[in-house]
């Protein structure tokens, strides 16, 4: 077949209308170039066809079958060398990670290893023996790193996907230069088996894609940390950000410093003016805790952790090493364990600073990067050019949050795309998903390097990354919207999912002496008359419950609540007892109509 296949739909597609995956294979070998610098070692033609051989049959349990991706080159790959961009250090692993095994499992094929900044150093995309990457869409500018490679062969759409891997923003930075899609999870979210570490306690695979459906799939299958040591536990959070308020919270940079020269500073006021006609509020914060956090990276003692990994080939061959990476990582010899206990207090006293962000607002809206800079630039500069990407990522994984990078301007005249990120607490990685598919939808923004427009089918979300199990409550009385005790709810991180009302077999009763006033409600025998009683119905986390259900003073308590539509759902009922003698009001309607007659 001659049609491109860009997204993990297109080759669903293919699949679907009887193409075979030998010549779908040939054909995308054939594309692929010996001197492209985005790949260091391309699986051969027989390791990519005892990929397809050990595929069972195409079924609805294998959703990736037959799909390609590519693994950046500091993630282990059985069959194909692990060089992590130094020669000196290539090996060939005994296993594949973890994260690659079940992307195989799930069907996928993987046709190379691409390349990074030296030993995952860098978010320029140029410290490699293997040649800088160039951005795709200006080659006179970088690609970002350290996952250049992984991030440029799905901008050029040789691949739906490609594994990368984030410490500072190594899975963000090359996705907003390369007007793609970077979905890096909370760390200690997916299995680091099998995967060089840079600085162990604050690594993380991530996903590049060209949509955010695809990102989700592709997480979904490798998330859930293994049997392994992890520094890290997030606690997931619900399947959505925001709760029971009316509009989503999106902290701002007050001071985003985007480069005007680039256009960045307009394109960030149009990607602010985007997500307010998508409903959030935009509120503006000073970042200069964040920025605290983030200047803990490379001038603490978190740069003995990527020493740790290097420090015998340093020792023995230190020529080995690209010159800007040993001088990066060379500086950790000035620490000491000392430092080192110091560096970790002092981002506990940050962290529990940063704690009321999350009440202020439901997640950070940032510029991916404030600038890009050309090759040229970066050569002559090559530590400051570096150290300007990292102004809205280094901050992330150390205080073990997630991000979705995303695609947000794409100048008509040419010129380098602009994205932004959203950054959430530990565990949001699925509330991140569900916002982005929204920003995605909005968007009608070409795939990648200008492949082609995106079609309702590239952005239909599959499977998503898990969220914290939650529960559907009906609500009856001063928790309405707008009402007392609402804010219990609002607490609580609950979501309204609708307006609606109760099957007509209710009564509704004014409690007497209630603080503050109550309604009651009853469910009434089948040979009783019964009313439809309006309600709101909210989804609540799980884990919220128990404290909830602590607040609801006698006779109310939680049971069972039919919906109009034959729903059963949790909700507020009443002791029978308590009913005897309390006004009936169910002929309002419910509690609202009740208060606003004055009653």
């Amino acid at each position: 077949m001659n049609r491109p296949l860009h997204t993990i739909a297109d080759w669903r597609r293919a699949y679907d209308e009887g193409a075979e995956p030998l010549p779908l294979y040939g054909a995308l070998l054939a594309r692929l170039s010996a001197q492209d610098p985005a790949w260091i070692t391309r699986a051969s033609c027989a390791v990519i066809e005892a990929q397809l051989a050990a595929l069972p049959p195409r079924s609805a349990a294998l959703p990736l079958w037959g799909v390609p991706f590519a693994v950046k080159d500091n993630i282990d790959v059985a069959g194909l060398p692990t060089t992590a961009a130094c020669p000196a250090f290539a090996h060939e692993p005994a296993a594949s990670a973890t994260c690659v095994q079940r992307l195989q499992q799930a069907g996928a094929v993987c046709i190379g290893k691409t390349n990074l900044d030296q030993f995952a150093t860098g978010l320029v995309g140029t410290r490699s023996p293997y040649g800088a990457v160039p951005n795709s869409f200006d080659p006179a500018f970088v690609s970002g790193g350290s996952s250049s490679g992984s991030a440029s062969v799905v901008a050029r759409g040789l691949v739906p996907f490609a594994l990368g891997t984030d410490t500072a923003g190594s899975g963000r930075v090359p996705a907003g230069f390369n007007h793609l899609v970077g979905l890096k999870p909370s760390p200690g979210r997916v299995p680091m088996a099998g995967v060089l570490p840079a600085c162990r306690t604050l690594d993380v695979v991530s996903v590049f894609a060209l949509t955010v459906a695809d990102a989700a799939e592709v997480m979904a299958w490798i998330e859930g940390a293994d049997d392994e040591p992890r520094f890290a536990w997030p606690a997931l959070q619900p399947p959505w950000l925001g709760g029971a308020r009316p509009a989503l919270r999106l902290g701002v940079p007050d001071r985003p410093g985007c480069d005007s020269a680039l256009g960045w500073d307009r394109a960030f006021d149009d990607a602010l003016a985007r997500a307010r006609s998508l409903g959030a509020e935009t509120v503006p914060l000073d970042f200069g805790p964040l920025f605290e956090v983030a200047e803990l990276l490379y001038d603490g003692p978190w740069v003995a952790e990527r020493h740790s990994v290097v420090a015998d080939l340093m020792a023995r061959q230190p020529e080995a090493l690209d010159p800007t990476v040993a001088a990066v990582i060379g500086a950790a010899t000035r620490y000491s364990a000392d430092d080192a206990f110091l560096g970790r207090y002092r981002l506990e006293e940050l962290r529990a600073r940063l704690a009321p962000l999350w009440q202020q607002v439901d997640a950070l809206l940032v510029p991916t990067a404030p600038t890009c800079p050309t090759l040229a630039a970066v050569a002559a500069e090559p530590v400051r050019r570096n150290s300007e990407l990292g102004r809205y990522t280094n901050f992330v994984n150390l205080l073990g949050w997630s991000a979705l990078a995303l695609p947000a301007v794409l100048p008509e005249d040419g010129g380098l795309p602009f994205g932004v990120t959203l950054i959430g607490p530990g565990g949001a990685d699925a509330a991140l998903v569900d916002w982005g598919l929204r920003w995605e939808a909005a968007g009608p923004a070409p795939l990648g390097a200008r492949l082609r427009p995106a079609r309702a089918e590239d952005r239909a979300p599959g499977r998503r990354p898990q969220a914290a199990p939650t529960l559907a409550l009906a609500v009856v009385g001063a928790h309405l919207q707008g009402l007392p005790l609402h804010g219990q709810l609002v607490e609580r991180g609950a979501r309204l999912l609708a307006r609606t009302t109760t099957a007509a077999r209710y009564r509704l009763h004014a409690l007497p002496g209630s603080t503050p006033p109550k309604p009651g409600l009853a469910r009434v025998a089948e040979e009783q008359p019964g009313h439809a009683i309006a309600l709101e119905v909210y989804e609540l986390p799980q884990a919220a419950l128990g404290s909830f259900l602590a607040l609801i003073p006698p006779p109310l308590g939680l049971g069972n609540v039919e919906l109009a539509d034959g729903r059963w759902v949790k909700g507020f009922i009443c002791e029978g007892a308590a009913l005897q003698g309390a006004p009936d009001i169910s002929a309002f309607g419910g509690w609202r109509a009740y208060l606003a007659q004055g009653r």
